[in-house]
């Protein structure tokens, strides 16, 4: 990272307490941040943006431009993004004003999708115009994703006629298809075409160099026929035709293809990106190694909402009413659910009166069924994501769990027949406490391995089978399996 240079100034090591020397002499604040790029190597990492924020509040206050240039510039776009959200609300509206639009394309990537519409609002209709067309098309097509066609129509209305009806049909595409995250920004070449001619070709779109790894090679029909990797064009001749230099044989994807075996498909073999066909093969897109990063760190984020019930975009910047209304309605439910656990136990009441020591051991009964059910979920739902399930798996798993459950509840069966014994010296109650162990605790793992299973079988997301839904269904199971036998030996346990 380059140093910003002074002029006729004496040299200076600033010291950790500088934040507190200097104050009061606007000449002096202004020598602080031009040296902001020595405290940022000495002070500590918190100090540091701290002292960094203060500055460029103090520069947005006074209207020095230039140099929060030079100290934005010294920043890596995440720092920046962190400096953007720590700033008063008065201020950001100048913030995003002073950045460039390459700046401002860079700032996006680093806040959420709630932030960014936010941006695009601030800046006003012909900036967001100039900086929607700076974007990729999947990253301007998850921009505008669930939004209403008035808000989508708002945003683009000032962008050209051929952009506006290439995003609309990129939001056509079924929301986790390929289609949706691929980018039109490739370069193909003609199956005539030289190596000199398709090189000429690679520098002449330069600015796709980001993700400029492969060239494809079309026909005449425009259908995919290969494609050929940098490497293969350096070590060839110049005069060769690209047709001796491609790999006919192509790893591609349709644009209906699930996103999740996009991701699975590039893991798999290793490459940079991979080409988007439709049905006709006739070449759409390209998905690259970041888009899949994208979609992974998505997919995990949506299943660990799902998986714990706590519902959709929520992090730390979420307002606490926002935050309460979102996780609102799976708790409603799960409050619901709750209740047939209640009414379980007021149907055994008599039991629990006859022998109290059975309300002893009811939390852990149901606390252990619904552990081990949340366990085997999300070893279910993270085997979805990286397998391919066949019948032969499906029964595999299924039994596997099976034999896991059945150890498990012999084991901890066992240990908890030997404390209810020795505790109450009652052998029916060791019995009862140990045999409803065992007995749930296999019910338990099946029900979190089965319940996916069939879910993801009627293609919906195995994750909606979230920790705290099995955890209440369990804790049904189990209640019903531990007063069922207890009732059972009803006249051995008094």
């Amino acid at each position: 990272m380059a140093t910003i240079q002074l002029e006729k100034q004496p040299p200076y090591n600033p010291p950790l307490c500088l934040s507190k020397q200097l104050s009061g002499d606007r000449q002096v604040i202004e020598y602080f941040i031009e040296i902001v790029s020595e405290v940022k190597r000495v002070m500590s990492v918190n100090g540091g943006k701290e002292e960094i924020s203060r500055a460029i509040v103090h520069l947005l206050k006074e209207g020095q431009k230039n140099t929060f240039q030079k100290v934005i510039s010294e920043l890596s776009p995440y720092d920046t993004s962190i400096h953007y959200r720590n700033l008063p609300r008065k201020r950001r509206i100048l913030f995003l004003e002073w950045l460039s639009l390459d700046q401002l394309v860079t700032l996006l990537r680093y806040l959420t999708r709630g932030e960014q519409l936010l941006v695009l609002k601030k800046i006003g209709p012909i900036r967001s115009t100039e900086l929607m067309e700076l974007l990729k098309s999947d990253e301007l097509t998850q921009l505008l994703s669930d939004l209403p066609d008035k808000e989508v129509n708002q945003l683009i209305a000032q962008m050209k006629d051929e952009e506006k009806k290439a995003i609309r049909k990129q939001m056509k595409y079924p929301r986790k298809s390929a289609g949706r995250v691929m980018i039109s920004q490739y370069v193909w070449v003609h199956k005539s075409y030289t190596v000199r001619m398709t090189i000429d070709k690679l520098k002449h779109f330069r600015e796709f160099a980001d993700y400029l790894n492969y060239v494809y090679v079309i026909d005449d029909e425009k259908k995919l026929i290969g494609v050929a990797s940098y490497r293969d064009l350096l070590l060839c001749k110049p005069e060769n035709p690209i047709s001796e230099v491609m790999t006919s044989d192509i790893v591609k994807v349709n644009e209906n293809t699930k996103q999740s075996e996009v991701a699975r498909m590039i893991g798999r073999y290793d490459f940079l990106s991979v080409p988007v066909v439709n049905d006709e093969n006739i070449l759409v897109g390209i998905i690259t190694a970041d888009d899949v990063l994208d979609i992974v760190i998505r997919e995990a984020n949506e299943d660990i909402e799902m998986l714990f019930a706590s519902g959709k975009e929520i992090d730390f910047h979420t307002k606490p009413v926002v935050a309460a209304f979102k996780r609102l309605p799976w708790l409603v439910l799960l409050l619901f659910i709750g209740l047939v656990s209640g009414s379980i136990i007021a149907k055994f009441e008599a039991t629990l009166e006859a022998v109290v020591a059975l309300a002893f051991f009811m939390p852990m009964i149901s606390g252990m069924t619904g552990n081990t059910g949340t366990q085997s979920l999300a070893i279910v739902v993270r085997g979805l994501v990286t397998e391919e399930l066949t019948m032969q798996k499906t029964f595999s798993l299924i039994f596997r769990e099976l034999l896991v459950g059945i150890m498990l509840g012999v084991i901890n069966g066992v240990i908890i027949a030997i404390i209810a014994y020795f505790w109450q010296q009652n052998l029916a109650l060791g019995l009862v406490v140990g045999a409803s162990l065992f007995a749930t605790l296999i019910i338990g793992t099946l029900a979190g391995t089965v319940i996916p299973l069939i879910l993801n079988k009627f293609k919906v997301d195995p994750a909606v089978a979230s920790g705290p839904l099995i955890t209440t269904i369990n804790d049904i199971l189990s209640l019903l399996i531990y007063f069922g036998i207890a009732a059972m030996f009803i006249s051995k346990l008094m």
